[in-house]
C-alpha cells in the first residue's frame, strides 16, 4: 500500500543476524543501504534511493528517512531532514482526497474502505508523523516555540484534511496514534516555552475538538490541565462563546474549571472508562479544601468504588472531611469505627484527630483524652515526634472535661492533669506558638493571671505581634488585672497593627474597656464605628450576598447590634435597647443571648413575667447558657424573700450555672442571696466570699471567646 512506512525487523537464517528493512508499497528494501548514505551526509541520495525503492513521492520519502534518523538518535540530522518537507503541498493532495462525511451504514449501502481513501490515509499518517517528530526533535533542542508552533501545524492539518472530525471509520491506527500524541504535546510545549495563556488555549482546544482521543488520552490531557490550572498561578481567560453549550455550566475562574474536570474524570474512573490514578483525588482534595468544600469531597470519595481504598483508608479520610465540614459527630463515628480493635487501633493520625474532635465537645471531652492517651503510649521510635501532640490533645481535652464534673474535687483533678498534660508537650514543643497560647488560656481560665500574662506576651513575641488573638488575649488578662486602662493601651496598639475588616473583636473589646472605665459615650461611639465598617463590608458584596459570604463577614453584624444593645441596658436606655434587638433579630431570630438582653430589658422596665418568659426562652433554646440560668435564678431569689418555695429552684438552676462555669461571680452572688434568704448564713458567706474574690479577677470577656 502507498505509504506503508512500518520497518520490519527479519532474520537472516544463514548468519542468524537481525537486519531492519523498511517496507512500503509491496516492496522492501534494507535500512543498511539508507543509513549507510546518511551516515555520509547525503541525503538527497538517501532520499532518492527510497524513492526508487519505495515507489514514494518526496514528502513521503523525506518523512521515512526523518523518522529513522530519529529513531537512530540524530536528532539535528532528523531535523535537517524534515525541514525539507513542504506541508503545505501536501495537506492540499490530502484535502482533495479526504474521506466524505460517514454516513450510516445500510444492506445497500455496506462502509468500504477504497484503495485511494487508504492510500490518502497512510499518505497523511507518514507525513503528519514525520511534523510531530520534528516538533519532538525541536524540543529536545531546547527550541520549545518552534516545537510548539510545528506540533500545532500538525493539529490545523488535521482540521483541514478531516473537517467534519475524526471518526473511528475514517482514520486507520498510526494516524489516530499522531493525531493523540500532539493534542497531548501542545499544551507541554507551549508551558515549556511560557507562554501560559497558548497553553491554556491548546488543552481547551485538546478537549472540545473533536479528535476521537481514546478514554485514557483524554484523562490524561483532563488531568494535566487541572494540575496546571490549580498550581501554576496562571489566572485562565474564560473559554470563548463559540466553545460555550448554551444552557452549560462555565466556571468563573480556574479553582472551579480545575474542580469540574477532576470530578469530570472520578466520574470515568467510577465508571471504568480510564485507568485509575490516585493523583486525581489527591489534586480534587487540594481543591475543594482550597474553597471549604470537603462535604463535597466526602460524596466523591463515598463514590469511589470499593477495592481502590482500604475501609479504614476511606474512613479516616471522610472523618477528616467532615470534621473541616463541621459535621463532628460523622467524623467521630467513622473514626471510632477505623480505631476498633479488630481494624487498626493504634493509628497515630486517627487517635489524633479523634482526640482533637472529641476535645470540642465536653460530653466527648473524656473519650477525647482516653484516644490522647493511646496516641502518647503508641508514639515511639520514628513516630515519637507526635508524642508532644498527643500530650497537647490529652491536656484539652482534660481541660474542656474539667467543665462537665459533678463534684469541686474532680473538677480540680482535671485542671492539674490538664495543665501537667500542657506543660509536657511544651518539652517537646517548646516553640510551638498554638502551644503556648492554649496553656496560657488554661491558666487564665484558673484565674493564674500572673502565669496567663506570661504566656500570653510570650505567644505575641513568637508571632511577632502579627495574630490577632494573642493581643485580645493580654487585653483579657489585663482587664481581669483591673489594669483597664493598660489593656486598652494594648487593644490601641493592635488596632494599628490590624486590617480595618479584621478590626471587629478589637473595637468591641474596646468598647467593652470604655464601660470599665465608665466612658459610656465612648464606647457608643466605637460601636457606631463598628456599623460603618459593617455597611462598608455589605456594600463590598452588593445587594445579593449568599448565606457563605454573610457567615465569612470579619464583622458580624448581629454581634455589633446586640453589642450594642447590651451596651445601652447597662445606660437603662430601654427604648434603644428595643430599637437594636429589634436590628439583631432581623438578622438571627434565634438567639439565647439576644432573649437574655431583651430579658434585662424587662427587667429593667420592672415588668417581671415578660423578663422571665424572655429568660426562660433563652433556656429552651440553648439548655446550658449560664447567662439565662443566672438571671432566672436572680429573679426567682428576689421573689423568694416573700415566696419561700421558689427558692430550691433558684439553688437548683444557679448550682447547675456554676457546674457549667465555676468561676461566675454573678451565680455565686445570687447563690448567696438564696443561702441567706434560706437561713443558712454559713453557705451565704462562703458563697459571697467566692463572689468578691472572683470580681477582683472577672475579665470583660470570657476566656473561653477567644479560642
Amino acid at each position: 500500500m502507498l505509504g506503508d512506512q512500518s520497518a520490519e525487523l527479519t532474520e537472516n537464517g544463514e548468519d542468524e543476524e537481525t537486519t531492519l528493512r523498511l517496507c512500503a508499497n509491496g516492496a522492501c528494501m534494507k535500512a543498511t543501504e539508507v543509513e549507510a548514505k546518511l551516515d555520509e551526509g547525503n541525503i538527497q541520495d538517501a532520499e532518492s534511493s527510497l524513492r526508487e525503492g519505495l515507489s514514494l513521492n518526496s514528502e513521503e520519502a523525506r518523512a521515512l528517512l526523518g523518522r529513522l534518523e530519529y529513531q537512530r538518535g540524530n536528532v539535528e540530522s532528523a531535523l535537517r531532514v524534515f525541514e525539507g518537507i513542504d506541508l503545505q503541498a501536501a495537506i492540499q493532495r490530502l484535502q482533495v482526497s479526504a474521506p466524505p462525511p460517514e454516513k450510516p451504514s445500510t444492506k445497500k449501502n455496506k462502509p468500504r474502505d477504497p484503495p485511494q481513501q487508504s492510500a490518502s490515509q497512510h499518505a497523511a499518517s507518514l507525513v503528519l508523523e514525520a511534523i510531530y517528530l520534528k516538533a519532538k526533535s525541536l524540543q529536545k533542542l531546547g527550541r520549545t516555540t518552534e516545537a510548539a508552533q510545528e506540533c500545532k501545524s500538525v493539529l490545523d492539518s488535521v482540521e483541514k484534511i478531516f473537517q467534519q472530525g475524526i471518526s473511528d471509520a475514517q482514520v486507520d491506527t498510526r494516524l489516530q496514534e499522531t493525531v493523540s500524541h500532539a493534542v497531548e504535546l501542545l499544551p507541554m510545549l507551549w508551558k515549556e516555552s511560557g507562554d501560559y495563556q497558548e497553553a491554556i488555549s491548546a488543552y481547551r482546544r485538546a478537549l472540545l475538538s473533536q479528535w476521537n482521543l481514546d478514554n485514557d488520552s483524554c484523562a490524561r490531557v483532563q488531568k494535566d490541565f487541572a494540575v496546571f490550572l490549580l498550581h501554576s498561578g496562571v489566572e485562565a481567560s474564560p473559554p470563548s462563546l463559540g466553545s460555550q453549550v448554551e444552557g452549560s455550566y462555565i466556571p468563573r475562574n480556574n479553582l472551579e474549571e480545575a474542580i469540574l474536570l477532576l470530578m469530570i474524570l472520578l466520574k470515568k474512573f467510577n465508571q471504568g472508562k480510564a485507568k485509575w490514578d490516585p493523583s486525581v483525588i489527591e489534586h480534587l482534595t487540594f481543591g475543594l479544601s482550597l474553597c471549604s468544600q470537603t462535604s463535597v469531597l466526602a460524596k466523591q470519595l463515598e463514590e469511589v468504588m470499593p477495592g481502590v481504598f482500604s475501609r479504614v483508608e476511606r474512613w479516616n479520610s471522610l472523618a477528616l472531611c467532615y470534621s473541616a465540614a463541621g459535621q463532628t459527630s460523622a467524623a467521630v463515628n467513622l473514626l471510632r469505627k477505623s480505631l476498633h480493635k479488630h481494624e487498626q487501633p493504634d493509628d497515630l493520625v486517627a487517635l489524633l484527630l479523634a482526640a482533637k474532635l472529641c476535645g470540642e465537645e465536653p460530653s466527648l471531652a473524656g473519650e477525647g483524652a482516653g484516644y490522647a492517651q493511646r496516641a502518647v503510649d503508641n508514639a515511639q521510635g520514628m513516630d515519637e515526634h507526635l508524642k508532644g501532640v498527643g500530650f497537647r490533645m490529652l491536656g484539652l481535652c482534660l481541660g474542656k472535661q474539667a467543665k462537665v464534673p459533678t463534684s469541686d474535687f474532680e473538677r480540680s483533678r482535671l485542671q492539674s492533669e490538664s495543665l501537667k498534660a500542657l506543660d509536657g508537650a511544651i518539652a517537646f514543643e517548646h516553640n510551638n506558638p498554638d502551644l503556648i497560647f492554649e496553656l496560657g488560656v488554661q491558666y487564665a481560665e484558673q484565674r493564674n493571671l500572673k502565669a496567663a500574662s506570661r504566656y500570653a506576651k510570650e505567644f505575641i513575641d513568637a508571632t511577632g505581634g502579627s495574630v490577632l488573638k494573642g493581643w485580645r488575649f493580654l487585653a483579657l488578662v489585663l482587664s481581669a488585672q483591673q489594669r483597664f486602662s493598660e489593656a486598652e493601651v494594648v487593644t490601641d496598639a493592635a488596632l494599628d497593627e490590624t486590617a480595618k475588616w479584621d478590626q471587629g473583636p478589637l473595637l468591641r473589646l474596646k468598647a467593652k474597656l470604655k464601660i470599665s472605665q465608665s466612658n459610656p459615650t465612648e464606647a457608643v461611639e466605637t460601636y457606631r464605628y463598628l456599623l460603618a465598617l459593617v455597611q462598608a463590608q455589605r456594600k463590598s458584596f452588593g445587594p445579593l450576598r449568599t448565606i457563605s459570604q454573610m457567615e465569612e463577614d470579619k464583622v458580624n453584624e448581629f454581634e455589633v447590634w446586640h453589642g450594642l444593645a447590651y451596651l445601652y441596658s447597662s445606660l437603662s436606655h430601654w427604648n434603644d435597647v428595643e430599637v437594636c434587638l429589634k436590628k439583631a433579630g432581623e438578622l438571627k431570630q434565634y438567639s439565647a443571648s439576644m432573649l437574655h438582653t431583651e430579658g434585662r430589658m424587662w427587667e429593667g422596665r420592672k415588668e417581671f413575667k415578660p423578663a422571665l418568659a424572655a429568660f426562660l426562652d433563652g433556656l429552651l433554646l440553648d439548655e446550658s447558657s449560664v447567662p439565662c440560668k443566672v438571671a432566672v435564678g436572680a429573679l426567682l431569689s428576689e421573689r423568694g424573700k416573700e415566696h419561700h418555695p421558689t427558692l430550691p429552684v433558684a439553688r437548683s438552676l444557679l448550682s447547675d450555672a456554676l457546674r457549667i462555669d465555676p468561676t461566675n461571680r454573678k451565680a455565686w452572688y445570687y447563690l448567696g442571696l438564696v443561702h441567706k434568704y434560706d437561713g443558712r448564713i454559713a453557705d451565704a458567706t462562703d458563697c459571697f466570699q467566692a463572689a468578691s474574690m472572683l470580681e477582683e479577677s472577672d475579665p470583660i470577656e470570657s476566656f473561653s471567646t477567644i479560642l
